[in-house]
């Protein structure tokens, strides 16, 4: 890029100066060779050739306009603008002599009678300055960039430390988690078996407490039974118990409770342990029955006692839809932890087995020790597991951004994990750099996706002069939103532009001074072009 500066001046300032070498009106000096005035012309196609003179004579004699470059004959032709102290041109035969300057040097209008001003050397001026300017940019760009190189290379082999590091602490982190995994299940063992054995003790202990518990209601259900205080329950003292009838028919008989007995008549506290295994689960004992346990209101169904003429002024289907809308707001404005309220309290049975039974008594210190043993294990493990997963994410990390192509000499690397904006009047677009493209609106609202990192896309032989980003948010009945980012030598790295050149598919640009080129000298530019 730079070359071609340093190209462009040149022949801007050797067009200032140039002397003019002598050739028909409208021909380049690159075709000059074919116009020698003392030899017949060839017509540039070789369909035909013609004596000189007939050459810019104001007649169309070559079917490609050749032997006319200096007028308006052939409407295929073309003239040659020298523009000495500007860019040379061509304009097309049709615009010769026709009252309006094309070219800056006047030559076109040479017999229209048409007022042009001389205007190239002005122009070539003001073309040298930008020219110079962009120059200048570029070389202190292309400067930047072997910082950038340089920069690029200390951290790339540093990242390689970094990463063969990690890999050597990664090996000797999964040893040392399978040996703490080695001790963690040993210390596991013990513990598990002592919890275990805690636990059948207390289960024993509760059966225990559970089957005295049964034996006391067994002896204090036969003395309630025994009305005649007998020593025996008899047929008779247990068909008042109307609960135990086996089929539900209202009424135990005789014959039903002799089958509860083994066919006898009454049954003595011994023989009563197996009828009460048959009964237990429905016996109600005389002192429940006399004293049964009250029943809750629920609460929503609380009201407050109204009198006779409020009863008389509302009947039940007519009440006012006013008053059915203040309640909906009372209960709005209930406070939420009423909400707890509405669970359904454990039912006094529920309460009464949990006395019963209690909580599980504390290990004893033996179990203890072996329970906390074990948790230092698993405690240990963890910690050990957790900086082994941190390890192996870094490493993740490293091998990806050191698999990306940076460019020939990683002079992209400095845009990876940066991000850069561009506000316009309704967005704010964001680039991140082998990441992803984003747009966001300037007053608020979601983001949109443009675009995530595919690869670079520029022609054969400049490459990485073009990135792509693919499969963005879908458009709505339309592809995936796309961007191209097309990226220009420049002093500083920022987002210049960004359009939407067809529906979805956005192009940014974007200067760095990654993009810029060597600059070369003007000696061997000078050297190269000196044909001019």
């Amino acid at each position: 890029m730079y070359r071609c500066y340093l190209l462009l001046l040149l022949l801007l300032g050797l067009g200032v100066s140039a002397v003019e070498v002598q050739r028909p009106r409208g021909v380049p000096l690159s075709k000059r060779q074919f116009y020698e005035e003392n030899k017949p012309f060839t017509c540039l196609d070789g369909s035909r050739t013609i004596p000189f003179d007939r050459v810019n004579d104001d007649y169309c004699d070559c079917h490609d306009g050749s032997d006319e470059p200096g007028t308006a004959a052939c409407p295929n032709g073309s003239f040659h603008c020298t523009n000495a102290g500007f860019r040379p041109a061509f304009i097309p035969s049709s615009r010769i002599n026709d009252g309006i300057c094309d070219c800056c040097d006047t030559t076109d209008e040479y017999n229209s009678g048409a007022a042009c001003q001389n205007t190239c050397r002005d122009m070539g001026r003001k073309e040298r300055e930008s020219l110079q300017k962009m120059a200048e940019i570029a070389k202190e760009g292309f400067l930047l960039k072997q910082q950038l190189i340089h920069e690029a290379k200390r951290g790339q082999e540093e990242k390689q430390a970094k990463l063969a590091e990690l890999q050597a602490s990664k090996k000797g982190m999964e040893e040392k988690v399978e040996a703490l995994r080695t001790v963690k299940e040993t210390a596991e063992q013990p513990e598990k078996e002592a919890k275990e054995h805690h636990l059948k003790a207390w289960e024993d202990q509760k059966e225990l407490v559970r089957v005295e518990k049964d034996k006391a209601k067994m002896a204090e259900a036969f003395l309630e039974l025994d009305d005649d205080a007998d020593g025996f329950v008899s047929v008779m003292e247990l068909q008042s118990h109307a609960e135990l009838d086996p089929d539900a028919d209202g009424s135990l008989t005789e014959t039903e409770v002799q089958a509860l007995f083994g066919g006898l008549d009454k049954v003595d506290t011994v023989a009563f342990e197996s009828v009460w295994s048959n009964i237990k689960e429905k016996y109600i004992s005389e002192a429940q029955a006399d004293s049964p346990a009250p029943v809750e209101t629920p609460q929503e169904e609380v009201r407050e006692p109204v009198s006779d003429n409020e009863s008389e002024q509302y009947p039940e289907d007519d009440i006012p839809e006013e008053e059915d809308e203040e309640e909906e707001e009372d209960e709005d404005d209930d406070d939420p932890d009423e909400e707890d309220d509405k669970i359904p309290p454990p039912t006094r049975t529920q309460e009464k087995k949990e006395d019963d039974e209690g909580a599980m008594p504390p290990y004893d210190q033996d179990t203890q020790n072996l329970i906390d043993a074990a948790q230092k294990s698993r405690d240990e493990f963890d910690e050990a597991e957790r900086a082994l997963r941190e390890v192996d994410d870094q490493i993740k990390s490293l091998e990806k951004e050191i698999s990306f192509d940076f460019g020939p000499s990683a002079e992209f690397a400095y845009l990876y994990n940066q991000c850069y904006e561009l506000p316009t009047s309704e967005y704010i677009y964001r680039l991140c750099p082998f990441n992803r493209v984003a747009q966001k609106p300037k007053y608020g609202g979601s983001e949109t996706n443009l675009g995530t990192w595919g690869s670079w896309a520029g022609p054969e032989g400049n490459v990485y002069s073009l990135m792509k980003y693919e499969h963005g948010t879908g458009c709505w009945q339309g592809p995936n939103r796309s961007t191209t980012i097309k990226l220009t030598c420049g002093k500083e790295t920022i987002v210049t532009s960004t359009s939407e050149p067809s529906r979805c598919e956005y192009l940014m640009e974007f200067t760095t001074p990654a993009v810029c080129q060597e600059p070369q000298s003007l000696d061997s530019t000078l050297h190269e072009h000196e044909e001019l």
